[in-house]
């Protein structure tokens, strides 16, 4: 019979798991690597609950199991991916060290420098010039066009604001599927944002998946109220997921990081 320190272990594991996932594909840029490190965090913990901080948050502790891994196997990909996965780690190479942990840590997982530095077994300083490296070593990708998908226009022109003032170009905005199909078929993006919902009831999935059929590489950022429902582990996920509400800072680590490298799988609807 399992005990209630170990269901409540379980139960706070649980409640993060989908986050680690998120943040695990989005530093390999793999679906079944990223799944494969945090399988092998989850395997570290039954076999040594110690592992698991009480001291700090659920979360950091669930993130600190996995970077004592993470660091440890070299933060290597398996020889045996290919396509964007190893596409994915040539780009990683050229950035300093522990840059992109500390940026997706920070923006995307909305963890502050303290976290940061606990998690990465570094000072709040160091967290803290981490990310400023990350954002310096992004900048010098090139600029690009990116394609909007999304509902509502206040939204719509927020995020065309901070796209464009990345320097990056914006092909245009669309508001249900069927319109994003067209502005893509009209004026091909080397990026898609999109929301999950749409004005006429249509999917922003249905719409990426009929894009990325033709066009399997674009790299796409998912923008969404409730990011858990797309990280079950059930089936393709992206590797790029932004919790509504966001923040601009989120939004420009994203961007910077897809347009990186591409690393785009169709979704489930």
């Amino acid at each position: 019979m399992p005990t209630e320190q170990s269901q409540d272990l379980t139960s706070k594991i649980g409640a993060n798991l989908p986050f680690l996932r998120r943040y695990a594909r989005a530093l390999t840029g793999s679906q079944t690597e990223g799944d494969r490190y945090a399988v092998v965090a989850l395997e570290a913990i039954l076999s040594d609950r110690s592992l698991f901080d009480h001291e700090v948050s659920d979360k950091v502790a669930l993130f600190k199991v996995f970077h004592s891994i993470w660091s440890t196997s070299g933060a290597t990909l398996s020889e045996s991916e290919t396509g964007a996965a190893a596409k994915a780690q040539q780009h990683l190479s050229r950035l300093t060290s522990g840059t992109r942990e500390a940026l997706l840590l920070h923006t995307i997982e909305e963890m502050t420098f303290d976290e940061v530095a606990n998690v990465l077994s570094i000072s709040k300083d160091e967290a803290q010039n981490l990310v400023d490296i990350a954002y310096s070593e992004m900048a010098k990708s090139l600029a690009g066009r990116v394609m909007i998908i999304e509902d509502e226009a206040i939204i719509a022109m927020d995020l065309e604001a901070i796209v464009a003032d990345m320097g990056h170009v914006v092909t245009g905005i669309a508001r249900t599927a069927d319109a994003a199909v067209e502005l893509y078929n009209k004026e091909k993006p080397h990026l898609i944002l999109s929301d999950i919902q749409l004005a006429d009831g249509s999917s922003g999935i249905d719409a990426v998946n009929r894009i990325v059929s033709d066009d399997p590489d674009i790299p796409v950022i998912f923008i969404t109220a409730f990011p858990e429902r797309l990280l079950t582990g059930e089936g393709p996920e992206p590797a790029f997921l932004i919790s509504k509400p966001y923040t601009e800072e989120q939004v420009r680590s994203a961007v910077s990081q897809a347009m990186f490298f591409s690393s785009t799988e169709t979704l489930k609807a």
